[in-house]
Order: C-alpha cells, then structure tokens, then sequence
C-alpha cells in the first residue's frame, strides 16, 4: 500500500473531482492555494487545506468549491458583460445578484450544496465583522442585495452574521422595488431575462445613472455606423439611404437633431480631409510617396508585444492629490489606532536595522601612513622624533552611501484589511529609518481605478470589442513618498491605503516597470527596489479576452528585464503567495505579521559587507 504523506491529499483529490463533476467540466483545472479563491475560464482556484485538515477548513473548501463549481456551469461570461453596469456600486449589486443567481439555481438541481455554500457564507460574514454592524450605513449594501435574492430564490435563512448585513438593508430594498422581487422566479434559469431584472432593481435602488446604455436598445437599433460610414464613402452621390435615414428621423424626433448634428460634423470632417489631402497631393513632388507615420513606440521595454489598448486613461498620482488633508489625517489616526499592538514590535526591528547600518556608517582609519591626517594618538612619539614615519591615518569610504531604496506595494482588494494595514505601518517605519542613516526612501503603489476595467474597457466595447486588445483596465499609480521628500511631509499619505474603495485590482508588471523607470532617473550611486504582493496579476477584462497568462508572463519578463540589467537590485517579498517562483531574490512569509521583521532582514542583508552572509539571508525562500 503506497503511503500517503500528506493526509489531506485524499480530500483534495475527491472534492477536486466532485468539483469538476459540479460544474460539468472533465477537463477543468482545481488547485489548491494560500492566493485568494477565483475561477477562470478553465480553472478554479480552492483555499488551501493543511495536513491538520480542521473542520473550518474543510467546510471553507467545500463551500469554495461548490459555489465557483455552480458559477461555472451556470454563467456564461459573454452575457454577464454584455449587461454589466458602468458605474462601481451599479456593478457591485449586478454581480452579488449574479452569483446569488448561480448558487440558487444550482441548489435546486443539487441540494447538497446548500449547507457547504452556507459555510462559505458564514465564514466570509464572519471575517468581514457582518455581525459587529449595527447600522445600514456601515453594511455593503451590494451584498444585501446578493443575500437578499440568495435567500428569496432558495426559502433558506441565511448564516446570522450575513442575516444581520442583510436585515439591515431589507426593508428599504424592498420599499424601493415595489414588488419587483416578487418576480425574482421568473428570470431565476435564465441568464440574460435575469440580467435585465437585476437592471431593473438597480434602477429602483436609485442607481440608474449608473447604468450606462441599453444593450437591447442597441441591438434594435443594428446599423453599423462605421459600415454606414463606408456606404457613404463608396457612394458620395446615393439619395435612397438618405431618404431612407430622413424617414426614420421622422419616425424617432427625439434622435433627430442628434443625428443632423452627428452627420453635419462627419461631412466637415470628411471635407476637412478631402481638402487636405488634395493639398497634400498638389504641393507632393513627382516620384515621392507619401510618408508613412512613424511605428508608436512600444509600451513595455520588457516586451515589445505587450499591449496596452488605451493608456490616456492611466494615472499617476500624488497620495495627497487624492484626499483631502483633513482625510488623509484621519485615516493616518485610523491606521495607527489599528496597528497600536503591533507599533512597538516593528520599531524594535527598526531600530535593530539601524544599529545594523550605522555601525558601518561609523568612522574607520586606516593608520601607519606616509601620509594623510596627523594621528593624535602618536603625537608623544612625533615630539621625541619629529622625523618619524607613519604617524598619519586616513578616513576609510563606507560602502553603502549615496543609496535609494523604493518599497512598491500592492494595493490590490486582496490586500485589504490587516495585510495592507501591516504593510502601510511597516513601510513608515522604514522610511523614517532609513532617512536617519541618510539612505533615501520612496514608498509608491499600484492598483488600478476600477473594478472589470474602466473607460478603456468601455471603449472596447463601444469599438466592437476587437480581438486580442491587451490590457483593459486603466492604471492608477500612486507617490505616497518620492525620494527627496522628508518623512514628516509624507507621513499622513499613507493613511491613504486605509480609504475604501481604493484597492482593487492589481497589473504587476507594469507597476515593476515605472517603479524601475522612476529608480533609474535616480543619481544615487546603488538602487534598491523591494515589492510586497500577495498574489498574482489579476484583472477580469484583461484575463477574460486575452491569454490566460498575459499578465503573468508581461510580469515574467519585466523581472528577467530588471535582473539582467542589474541597474537595480531588485527583492521581493510575497504574503501569503509564493512569490519565488518570479522573483530570483524573494522570500515568502505565511503570516502577515511578519512583514516588518521580513522586511527589516532582507534589507540589512544588502547592506551587509559579508558575501556570505548577504548570500545566506538573500537565498532564503520561505519565513515562518
């Protein structure tokens, strides 16, 4: 009989196949991870489960497992985003009521999967402090709403924790929608009358603006406006289609007027470009071609490939230009609030990196010199014999001077809570460290401006979602602190991590890239780059049209870039997530709270002057 080393591994192989016979995919991929749960196109991502295999655990996996299972089989993608809201909590609600939709129809054909759903639920409510909320101001009300369909659709109360998030909400839902649940049985099997339904509550929830254009309005109206375009081009002298638009004009008086105004600026655009190019053809000399328009530069030095679809959408950002002060302070009071238990402990690891670096920022000589600096303590014996050689010294260069470290930190939604709380104070205290041993500091983060993609996506979409675009989503950078500005000064920035809302998703390699961009218009001599994430790359409307590893391997080459050019040492340290398997230098740490003392080892060690001991602590793979 083969032994099983690990006791779990029987467990995960059965709800691994369970999972795939769930959601009717044989050829699905299941894993097992400490990276937050998902599902993709053709894999499911699982809590881990350790060799103790605990009753949470377990009932976590379970529940895990069924709900993406049932996502899987009963929700189709293209639908989903054809529907899908513009504004944020217009999109929260949609996709709440979405996997509630999911997890209901797939209970009725199965059961079973009521009470392990139940666990996910109770153990999400749980960790959130649902039950701790005692006002409907301070509940999601997105996630109401997905309770309260969740508990309409299957007759089932729900965990009591996630019960008090959604009581709280019920009654005004319900007064809103006037009875519009009531035909929640109707749209439940079917996808896309269900998408319109939950339109519809969102319009009743006060959202409606939010909404963005009716896709089966477009679709009644199917005329392509870049082949109406084409039509008119190819016959500048054809009355029927004019006829035929003045008539339809006729019939819809509340577009007419946007029309003319529409078609009167395409004629002066296309005179516009006539008379130009007949210009350009009279004065072109004979035998010349026209010039072609220079390629565009390549967005990414790592890959030339890689593709952005819009960058002008893309921000950069001061942490203080997106607060206001007065915010900012109170979110640095929240912050330290938070994190009181655990300010003492960081500040003695600071405390010991900075004995660390001044010791060798401290004076050494170099004595019995011909020459150099008179030696105070050989004066007695220059007095006797004034022709005495070797009483100078000269001042030994410490080797780490002229030195700027960039802490890049993950500002993904997977971060929020306690990690990003540890990672905030942590990054402070280090600043404030470092900038005593006179070694500059700059503390950047990157997460992106919205959820599912932004106004890139949404032009996509209103482009005719051209095949393979490349990223979707817009950037959104931000300098919590540049190199040159004092800690004092940007001490209230990093409140800003704590402000709702502004984590979500997270595009790495790019991030990697303007952090390295930023180190090399540095003038310091020795550049240090440490990224702290918890995860992978991950953005839905980048994943979902383009290759399922196309953020993955942009990351990928970014890090082979900055480690073949060795212009930065670059280290890094992952949370949770095993970050080795991108990084060369790169430690990974199982509890958050030993962020600091990982950060204050990994940074001593490049400053220490013993290769082998800088070799034992940068070869380190794993902490705790």
């Amino acid at each position: 009989m083969q032994n099983n080393d690990n006791p779990a591994d029987p467990f995960k192989k059965a709800l691994a196949e369970a999972t795939k016979v769930i959601a009717n995919d044989p050829e699905l991929s299941v894993t097992f991870s400490v990276d937050p749960p998902g599902a993709s196109n053709d894999s499911i991502r699982l809590p881990q489960v350790s060799r103790r295999m605990s009753r949470q655990e377990v009932l976590l996996a379970r529940g895990t497992a069924d709900a993406l299972a049932l996502r899987h089989k009963y929700h189709d993608e293209n639908t989903f985003n054809r529907y899908v809201p513009k504004g944020q909590m217009a999109r929260d609600i949609y996709e709440a009521m979405e996997t509630a939709r999911c997890e209901a129809v797939g209970a009725r054909t199965m059961p079973g999967t009521h009470s392990n759903i139940d666990a996910k639920i109770e153990n999400e409510a749980l960790r959130q402090g649902f039950g701790d909320i005692s006002e409907a101001s301070q509940a999601p009300l997105a996630t109401a709403a997905g309770y309260l369909v969740r508990h309409l659709a299957t007759g089932r109360d729900l965990p009591p924790d996630a019960a008090n998030v959604m009581e709280l909400w019920r009654e005004f839902i319900e007064a809103q929608t006037d009875g519009s649940l009531d035909k929640l049985d109707d749209s439940l099997g079917d996808q896309a009358q269900f998408a319109k339904f939950a339109r519809q509550i969102i319009r009743d929830l006060g959202y409606g603006d939010q909404l963005g254009d009716d896709p089966d309005f477009e679709d009644d109206n199917p005329e392509d406006p870049a082949k109406a375009d084409e039509d008119q081009v190819d016959q500048p002298d054809s009355t029927g289609d004019d006829d035929s638009e003045e008539e339809q004009d006729d019939a819809n008086p509340e577009q007419s007027q946007d029309k003319q105004q529409d078609a009167a600026s395409a004629q002066v655009s296309m005179d516009d470009m006539a008379d130009s190019e007949m210009g350009e053809e009279a004065e072109m000399p004979d035998g010349e071609a026209p010039l072609e328009p220079p390629t565009p530069q390549p967005v990414s030095d790592a890959d030339p490939q890689y593709l952005v679809y819009k960058t002008e959408y893309d921000e950069e950002i001061r942490a203080e230009d997106l607060a206001e002060p007065q915010e900012l302070e109170r979110l640095r009071a929240y912050l330290d609030q938070q994190l009181e238990p655990l300010k003492g402990a960081v500040s003695r690891l600071a405390n010991k990196l900075q004995r660390r670096l001044q010791a060798k920022q401290n004076r050494s000589w170099e004595f019995d010199l011909e020459e150099g600096t008179l030696d105070a303590g050989r004066l007695a014996r220059v007095i006797a014999n004034p022709t005495t050689p070797l009483s100078f010294k000269v001042e030994k260069d410490t080797e780490f001077r002229d030195t700027c470290v960039t802490l890049l930190l993950d500002n993904s939604g997977s971060m929020r809570g306690r990690p990003i709380s540890i990672a905030a104070i942590s990054a402070d205290v280090l600043a404030r460290t470092l900038e005593r041993c006179s070694v500059k500091v700059e503390i950047l983060g990157f997460t992106t401006r919205a959820w599912k993609g932004g106004q890139s996506r949404e032009e996509w979409l209103a482009e005719g979602r051209p095949q393979t675009p490349g990223r979707l989503n817009d950037l959104r950078h931000i300098i919590y602190k540049s190199a040159d500005a004092p800690w004092r000064r940007a001490r209230p920035n990093l409140g800003l991590m704590m402000k709702e809302g502004l984590l979500k998703e997270n595009i790495d390699g790019e991030a990697l890239e303007w952090a390295h961009r930023r180190m090399n218009a540095r003038p310091e001599a020795r550049k240090i780059l440490m990224v702290i994430s918890d995860g992978a790359p991950v953005d839905d409307s980048t994943l979902s049209v383009n290759s399922s590893n196309y953020l993955e391997k942009h990351l990928r080459d970014v890090i082979a870039m900055v480690e073949k050019r060795r212009q930065v040492e670059l280290l890094a340290i992952g949370i949770g997530h095993d970050v080795t398997r991108y990084y060369e230098r790169a430690v990974t740490i199982t509890d958050v709270e030993q962020l600091a003392g990982a950060m204050t080892e990994q940074l001593a060690a490049l400053f220490d002057t013993d290769a082998r001991a800088r070799a034992r602590a940068m070869g380190q793979k794993r902490t705790g």
